[in-house]
């Protein structure tokens, strides 16, 4: 049980900036504090309140408009309440026992480590419990705090590839347990059979902020053969993709096969909310201006599902007579109608198309850009995860990347294709084309210039770390040029460029981060989050895109030349001088 002093004036400690155009961090001065506020803003909202996420000495407030100086004086009213009376001792009605069987391949490192011993392990390990501080890496992996301080341990070196399921770790101060396969550094001990991630349960996540865990040793059972070691070896877990139709529709039912997927198809609509505690961010399409676009062109509400095609060279062929758009990247589009001769057109992007039953829709390689969005009319009827129809890469939730023969439904529409004109590029047939439908050629492409190719400018806001960085940092930062990694993908977007002076150095503690965060790494790379971010994480963030910058970032090349531009809105300025 913690208490804080009162102060006069700013009793709980706390200071609030903005993250970016649409969320707040308020730093506090212990995790007893953020979960008590955790579980304050979850029982009674804020004004706009969409999602609140917990870090290790911060909360992360996601608000459905923008992240004005009114919401900031409701949140450091109520931060201040709380702060002036004894915080509650955990919930013991919300724990949860899990049994271990402690086998892992650090055991023994971490007994030497410790100087405790294999067996002073497992007895520090169970014999203090422990209490979930915050979510984030995957969804339904809570950071466990609070347990005996003997057992704090670094990082594995190296970074194993594959982590099973189950497994559980210790790194720093926090213990955790791995709900699915995937790669990780933490320091294994044992595992368990306790299903930490589970959609068909309500709430999925078995640990959530605030919730108080016991470990219990057992010895290994017989379901998971000889423990973590050979989990280690075997194949990977089953994701929480949504399985879609092998075969097309006999019925009639509208729908679009998928012929080539290209490098990457996936579904995307405007994502999903309410689940950042949990560790799930809201992904979604990378280039939302785009998707939302392709949807007002057919005529749908604008977080109808779409397709996400990265880089061109996907094909789809339309089962039933459909109403289509393409937008975002530009490329060449060339519709093949079903017909005897099978002639092929040229296509504009950005405007319906009528497909008839049988054409065939082939999206090129992008003259400029990297995603474009195939909107129909009705939109793609996948099953929903969690509310949301997008495909989160980083999570794995959602419909896994489309493959040739995959089937999307279409959603039923009362306006029939023949009101839409096919647009063309008039007396320019492709003659080029084969004469039956369906056959392989090579997409035009518009020829780059021998120019150095110009930057693209993408607009900042301030960061909650900005003071991390010097003066002369700050300035590279906005006036030299960056480029892209090939190591960028939907996650995020790793930028090489000059190395930028720390005024602070050391470790920043977990906290919750947005879409469109510049983060610094201590090699100087800056990580640019896009859709499929995690919701925390612990390098400093500097700056914030903003919504359109987070788009036009997520159409950027590999090996392309980034320049920010700061375009601090005066609402920022004005949170800034009104930090608590």
């Amino acid at each position: 049980m913690t208490r804080i002093d009162p102060h006069p004036a700013n009793p709980s400690g706390a200071v609030i900036a903005p993250m970016g155009e649409h969320a707040l961090l308020v730093l506090l001065p212990n995790p007893d504090l953020v979960l008590t506020a955790y579980a304050d803003l979850q029982s009674v909202p804020v004004d706009g309140q969409v999602d609140v996420v917990p870090g290790a000495e911060s909360l992360l407030v996601h608000f459905t408009g923008p992240a004005t100086v009114l919401r900031a004086a409701q949140l450091r009213r109520r931060v201040s309440a709380l702060a002036t009376v004894r915080l509650a001792n955990p919930d013991e009605s919300r724990s949860v026992v899990l049994d271990v069987a402690y086998d892992g391949p650090d055991l023994d490192e971490v007994g030497d480590l410790t100087g405790l011993g294999r067996d002073g392990v497992v007895e520090a390990h169970t014999g203090t419990p422990w209490r979930v501080a915050f979510c984030g890496f995957a969804p339904g992996f809570g950071y466990l705090a609070g347990g005996d301080p003997r057992l704090r341990v670094p990082r594995r070196e190296s970074p194993r590839a594959e982590v099973p399921s189950g497994a559980v770790g210790l790194a720093g101060e926090y213990s955790g347990v791995y709900p699915r396969r995937s790669p990780g550094g933490w320091q294994l001990i044992g595992h368990t059979d306790a299903d930490l991630w589970d959609l068909h349960r309500d709430p999925p996540a078995l640990l959530r902020p605030g919730m108080t865990v016991r470990f219990r040793p057992t010895r290994p059972s017989m379901t998971v053969s000889s423990g973590i070691a050979a989990a280690l070896d075997a194949a990977p877990a089953s994701r929480d993709n949504v399985p879609l139709p092998a075969a097309p529709p006999i019925d009639g039912t509208p729908a679009l096969v998928v012929v080539k997927p290209g490098m990457q198809c996936t579904v995307q609509d405007l994502g999903r909310v309410g689940y950042a505690a949990m560790g799930v961010s809201p992904s979604g399409a990378a280039d939302r201006g785009a998707a939302a676009r392709a949807n007002s062109l057919v005529g749908n509400p604008a977080d109808a599902a779409v397709l996400e095609i990265l880089n061109g060279g996907a094909e789809f062929e339309a089962q039933t007579d459909v109403v289509v758009a393409v937008t975002g990247a530009s490329a060449a589009l060339t519709c093949v109608r079903a017909t005897p001769l099978g002639a092929a057109e040229l296509l504009e992007s950005d405007c319906g198309v009528a497909l008839s039953v049988g054409t065939r829709l082939r999206v090129g390689r992008p003259r400029n850009g990297l995603r474009t969005y195939l909107a129909v009319r009705g939109g793609f009827l996948v099953p929903p995860v969690l509310g949301s129809r997008s495909a989160d890469t980083l999570a794995g939730l959602g419909a896994a990347p489309l493959r040739a023969g995959d089937v999307l439904p279409v959603g039923e529409t009362t306006i029939p294709a023949s009101e839409f004109a096919v647009n063309r590029h008039r007396g320019r047939p492709d003659r080029a084309s084969p004469a039956a439908p369906g056959g392989e050629r090579d997409e035009p492409t518009d020829a780059i210039g021998s120019g150095p190719e110009p930057p693209v400018n993408l607009a900042i806001t301030p960061g909650p770390q900005r003071n991390w960085l010097t003066d002369g940092a700050l300035a590279h930062l906005s006036e030299d040029t960056w480029t892209v990694s090939p190591a960028s993908n939907r996650v995020g977007l790793r930028l090489s460029g000059p190395p930028l002076d720390r005024a602070r150095t050391g470790e920043l503690p977990s906290q919750g981060v947005v879409r469109g965060a510049v983060q610094v790494t201590p090699s100087d790379e800056l990580v640019v989050f896009i859709a499929d971010y995690p919701v925390t994480g612990g390098y400093p963030v500097i700056a914030v895109l903003t919504d359109d910058a987070a788009d036009r970032a997520a159409q950027l090349r590999p090996g392309g030349p980034v320049r920010f531009v700061d375009e601090t809105s005066p609402s920022g300025r004005d949170l800034e001088r009104e930090q608590v």
